[in-house]
């Protein structure tokens, strides 16, 4: 059983999926402490001026420990106002008439009021646009250690896990002889030679929202994952 273990992003760049992409259990690590300034909440696009941040507002002001599961939402339209800067900026995007009703359901039946909520909508939503089949299930639904090694071990166990898949960072910090002790071999992502695609605007840009994949290739957009199941 292949497992990986993520804080939700919103609308996160093709390497993200690509991670749910190969795993069978993709767990969302939604009770760890909200950040701010990270990819929690935002995400870049393209536009005519450069990249550009589009961020949900959330509730901050005094929540210093808030887990990302408990952090609302403050402005109930923030919906609507991403969904007119993504159809204004990929408006002339290959696909953008053959992917322009998804995307405006994906935001327009956005009802969650924490950010986990809503980063649970679309990725879901995405994955299934996306041919991924990979279950999702949230950290705060088990009893975990308060070391932060264990607690990825304990839900590696719990899920049965035999594989357990991080990002190449983690080799500075995590103690990978805790995951062989109990027979769960570590793999790290590969990030390296994704393909090019035609993006709107000089300049090509990996690090974007997956939306931006998706406006430009539509349903040919999983072709560019290297791990689609």
């Amino acid at each position: 059983m292949k497992i990986a273990i993520s804080q939700s992003n919103y609308i996160p760049w093709k390497g993200y999926f690509d991670n749910i992409a190969q795993v069978d259990i993709f767990v969302l690590y939604d009770d760890m402490q909200y950040t701010k300034r990270d990819w929690r909440n935002r995400n870049k696009i393209k536009t005519a001026q450069g990249l550009k941040w589009l961020s949900i507002p959330v509730q901050v002001k005094g929540k210093f420990y808030q887990k990302i599961n408990e952090t609302l939402i403050s402005d109930p339209d923030w919906n609507k106002k991403h969904l007119d800067s993504l159809l204004q900026n990929y408006r002339t995007a290959k696909c953008f008439k053959e992917v322009e009703p998804f995307i405006r359901t994906l935001y327009t039946s956005c009802t969650g009021k924490t950010i986990s909520e809503v980063n649970t909508h679309f990725l879901k939503t995405i994955c299934t646009f996306l041919d991924i089949d990979t279950t999702f299930i949230h950290s705060s639904d088990f009893e975990l250690a308060e070391e932060k090694t264990q607690r990825l071990v304990d839900l590696c166990k719990d899920l049965d896990g035999t594989e357990y898949y991080t990002g190449p960072a983690a080799k500075n910090y995590m103690d990978e002889d805790a995951f062989l002790k109990e027979d769960i071999q570590v793999k790290y992502y590969d990030y390296s030679d994704y393909k090019t695609y035609d993006q709107i605007f000089d300049g090509f840009e990996h690090q974007v929202t997956i939306l931006d994949l998706i406006f430009s290739e539509g349903k040919n957009a999983k072709s560019f994952l290297k791990h689609i199941q």
